[in-house]
């Protein structure tokens, strides 16, 4: 087979290979790599000893080249051969990758192949969420509806090649709920919604988006789908012995829609009072309901507590910022714990609304709506949900569905059971890619394997599902429509307006808090014996100092290497206060200049990164290590051997640092080989505790922060961890692009990529490694605008 694919290599490839010196590339191997890449006992089971090195075997087309593509990388990151070993010289290194790097672009062109991409994936939740929201105009919230979906290489739009009958159910019951919601429909009846607030959420404090002179509550964003009487009952929190802590004087409770008040409760001690027993709260709150009217509509409703004064809490010792329970964090006024809204009553129908709007059209007048008049409005819909044309046969159905309703309850009732039919529709949920044989066929003749572009259509649904997480607009599905979409000069401009829409906070709230593990912070909770100050209001302000650095480089159009190193960060009091930072006051976030004194700035000093990354007693360097490994070298370290002892803690009778418990860990042989390249990375962060405060001392012990990178050079902090990334830029924008195109495409990152990577990095480069050209160079790149049936 190889000796056919030789005889038509075209000599260029041929005259290049001899050019490069393939026996640099040997001699290099045999020098610096057979010591751990041997036959008989190769390390990672990589044996490179019996390869051919002649030009012959490089110009084979089923020649594997996902070991070269990691040896690659291992190279350019300075990973290979270890920082202990015998190394190459700077210039040597620069010579073997920049002949790799030719060998396998030109590999690439002469054997062109794209990683496959499943023909069929269903939504995510967030894709569902977000979908809904444009197509129907009416924001929800997927979690209540749908479970949660499994992550795999570090995202969740990945294991979504099956719908589950678990999955079916919730999507009918959905549906169901959704386009009642939408239409306004009476349904069966009042519904109800109720939401609680996180035990470990201090409210002392003015709660952002609620108006100013108030404190504490919750602000819920809500679709009422009628206008009417909507019954609303509130619950104060209590601790774990049932009182209401705080509760030593007179209170009101404001009830705000769209912040105007449209209630006021009061609340006050029992004691004294006809019924009272001794510490029994049972009925404190119990008269905390009433029945408001409510517009249709989407409405931002409030409940808070008028803030009356602030006083010093007069102790011995400073109080602590958190206060959520009385035994460790006392609360000095009561809390907001449930809000339940149930309705509508005496309704007087659906109104006017956005949801309706969208739905009917402006000129709608149900006294004149025809048939015909459905089907516009149908067919309009379904273009949208459908991501393409409509054809007569999804007409057909819906129209079918639409009879049924009309005629048992009128025209909405059957708009309202075609709009259900929509959203259950296999177009609407999955992201089906044709794949036509003949056009593979086609391409594998010319190409040596099937390659093929992806038709306008799902061109357009690939670029609003990575930028957006949702549908594409009407003038994505007009360029498509018209066969403009593929040209260059389209897509870019097309990038540029999608980014600069509001809808790309999707990779903000998506693709960066899956990248930065900011989605694991609702499931971490610090000890807090050890860590006292910590809330919840602060695990929120974690994830929102990281989430706007992110947006603003993102906004602006700066570099990535921001994101790294940066003399400003996005503060709130709160978070000022945890880091020491002062002249930062109220509960809205702001950007903030900050000094080296500070030690805040890029990613690796934010609190979110730090306490992700650690145990809930403790920092854990080699979890640190590994997470810069992964997220910042785009190289993770293998995963451990099985039956690997865990660290042992600190004995009762030896106080002893993490550093040397991790060097008698690392003394097991078993362990060595991935602890001697995550620990000392790790180290370079030890002067942030598990809660991301900057600390001199662990226990009694001063913090001893020195380190060194993969390429051997030595760190003493994360000063020096960051100008280290800084120092080959190239690497952490590689990592960033495998990133977004493993989001992007919904699929791991194959050696067949690493070509097209390496072209978009490159060209980024002249921009200065602007985030916006990275997305550019991906949405232009063959991986993203093609699929193929490759395997390697």
């Amino acid at each position: 087979m190889w000796i056919c694919s030789l005889a038509i290599a075209p000599p260029l490839i041929a005259a290049d290979l001899q050019h490069e010196r393939l026996s640099e590339v040997k001699a290099f191997i045999e020098s610096y790599c057979l010591d751990c890449h041997s036959t008989g006992d190769a390390e990672g089971g990589l044996d490179l000893e019996a390869f051919d090195f002649s030009a012959d075997q490089f110009l084979r087309e089923d020649l594997r080249t996902d070991r070269w593509e990691h040896i690659l990388r291992r190279i350019d990151t300075r990973q290979m051969p270890p920082a202990m070993a015998d190394r190459p010289s700077e210039r040597e290194y620069e010579q073997v990758s920049s002949t790799l790097r030719r060998i396998l672009d030109q590999r690439s062109k002469e054997f062109p192949r794209v990683g496959t991409v499943a023909a069929i994936r269903r939504l995510t939740r967030l894709e569902y969420q977000y979908s809904v929201r444009d197509l129907l105009g009416i924001e929800i919230d997927a979690s209540d509806y749908l479970p949660k979906d499994e992550s795999s290489h570090g995202f969740d739009n990945i294991t979504v090649e099956e719908l589950s009958p678990t999955h079916l159910d919730r999507y009918l019951s959905a549906a169901q709920s959704i386009s009642r919601a939408a239409v306004g429909g009476s349904g069966n009846g009042p519904v109800g919604v109720t939401i609680r607030q996180p035990a470990d959420l201090s409210q002392e404090t003015h709660v952002a988006g609620l108006p100013f002179g108030t404190r504490g509550g919750v602000l819920i964003q809500q679709h009422f789908h009628q206008t009417g009487d909507y019954a609303i009952e509130l619950k104060l929190t209590r601790d774990r012995d049932e009182k209401i802590e705080g509760l030593d004087r007179k209170h009101h409770i404001d009830v705000l829609v769209d912040r105007k008040r449209v209630h006021q409760f009061t609340v006050q001690p029992l004691k004294g009072q006809k019924g009272w027993r001794g510490n029994d709260y049972t009925h404190a709150d119990s008269h905390l309901n009433t029945r408001i009217r409510i517009e249709a509509g989407t409405r931002n409703i409030g409940v808070t507590f008028p803030k009356t004064f602030s006083s010093l809490s007069e102790e011995k010792r400073q109080p602590f910022d958190a206060n959520f329970n009385r035994h460790r964090h006392p609360r000095r006024t009561p809390a907001i714990y449930q809000v339940s809204i149930v309705g509508p009553f005496d309704s007087e129908g659906p109104g006017k609304t956005a949801s309706r709007e969208r739905i009917f059209g402006r000129d709608y007048d149900p006294a004149a709506a025809t048939r015909a008049d459905a089907q516009r409005m149908l067919q309009r819909l379904a273009r949208r949900a459908y991501r393409r044309e409509v054809s007569q046969t999804d007409t057909d159905v819906l129209m079918k569905f639409f009879d049924r309703g009309n005629s048992e309850a009128g025209f909405e009732a059957g708009i309202e059971l075609a709009v259900t039919a929509i959203l259950v529709n296999p177009n609407f949920l999955f992201r089906i890619e044709q794949r036509a044989a003949s056009d593979a066929s086609q391409s594998a003749d010319a190409m040596g394997q099937g390659v093929a572009e992806v038709n306008d259509y799902e061109l357009a649904s690939r670029l609003s599902y990575f930028l957006w997480s949702s549908l594409p607009d009407d003038r994505l599905l007009g360029l498509a429509e018209q066969g403009l979409l593929q040209q260059n000069e389209t897509l870019e401009s097309e990038v540029q307006r999608m980014l600069a829409d509001e809808r790309s906070r999707a990779l903000v709230d998506n693709f960066a808090a899956q990248w930065l593990y900011l989605r694991n912070l609702d499931s971490i909770t610090p000890d807090l014996r050890l860590f006292p100050d910590f809330d919840d209001n602060l695990r929120q302000a974690f994830a929102q100092e990281t989430k706007l650095l992110f947006n603003d480089v993102l906004r602006k159009n700066r570099s990535v290497l921001d994101l790294i190193s940066t003399q400003q960060t996005f503060l709130n009091e709160r978070l000022a206060t945890h880091y020491g930072i002062s002249g930062v006051a109220g509960s809205e976030f702001r950007a903030v200049d900050v000094s080296p004194e500070s030690h805040r700035g890029g990613i690796l000093r934010h609190g979110s990164i730090l306490m992700v990354t650690s145990y809930a007693t403790r920092t854990s360097p080699t979890i640190r290590g590994n997470w810069v490994l992964e997220n910042i070298f785009g190289t993770p370290a293998p995963p451990p051997p099985p039956n690997v002892p865990n660290l042992k803690e600190n004995s009762a009778i030896q106080l002893t640092s993490v550093r040397e418990r991790l060097a008698a860990h690392r003394a097991n042989p078993a362990c060595a080989a991935c602890h001697d390249l995550m620990d000392p990375v790790g180290f370079a962060l030890e002067n942030f505790d598990a809660v991301g405060r900057w600390r001199e001392f662990e226990d009694t012990l001063d913090i001893d922060s020195s380190g060194y990178l993969p390429d051997g050079t030595e760190l003493e902090s994360v000063d020096q961890l960051e100008a280290g990334v800084l120092a080959r830029p190239q690497i952490f924008a590689h990592t960033v692009t495998e990133k977004l195109i493993t989001y992007a495409l919904g699929r791991a990152v194959q050696s067949d990529d690493g070509p097209a990577i390496r072209r978009i990095v490159d060209a980024a480069a002249k921009d200065h490694y602007t985030l916006s050209s990275l997305i550019t160079g991906i949405v232009l790149s063959d991986p993203f605008r093609k699929w193929g049936t490759n395997e390697q």
